[in-house]
């Protein structure tokens, strides 16, 4: 089990093991307090669910992921001639992004629906989502970079 549903556990069985829910701390005018969340019963749909952000981001990445796939081997497949390899590159980049992004969707989705309104968890949304498009971003560049030095090397 990965480091997201142990936290999502463990804070789940902290907030199951106390026998009234905390009422959010207000300062003398009423309001709720910096780094406070207040508490309104059956008003989920407000919150933060961070399964549907994480698939948003994945959904958006894939666009950006696929409009520089193509922009990139174009590029590589206007300046290399009668060269297969670009090609190649193009097959392995569609190989590498589709388990990465089914990885991060399954990690995200394996979340109860109290789990996944814990803001505990920001933390480990930020850093996935970092990777998400450092991939979506990268990969596309990193690989033709790669496939376009073989093809210099080999030629």
């Amino acid at each position: 089990m990965d480091r997201i549903s142990d936290h999502a556990a463990h804070q789940s069985a902290l907030s199951s093991s106390s026998a009234q829910p905390a009422a959010p701390q207000t300062g003398a005018l009423g309001s709720v307090q910096p780094g406070t969340l207040p508490s309104f019963p059956g008003r989920r749909s407000a919150m933060i669910d961070w399964r549907r952000k994480m698939s948003d981001h994945i959904a958006y990445a894939l666009l950006v992921y696929t409009a520089l796939q193509i922009f990139v081997t174009v590029g590589a497949l206007k300046s290399s001639g009668g060269s297969l390899l670009p090609y190649f590159a193009l097959v392995m980049l569609v190989v590498a992004i589709i388990p990465a992004c089914r990885r991060f969707e399954s990690r995200w989705n394996r979340l109860t629906d109290e789990q996944a309104h814990d803001p505990a968890l920001a933390r480990y949304y930020k850093r996935d989502r970092l990777a998400l498009w450092a991939l979506a971003i990268g990969l596309p560049f990193a690989l033709t970079a790669l496939f376009k030095g073989l093809a210099i090397a080999f030629a």
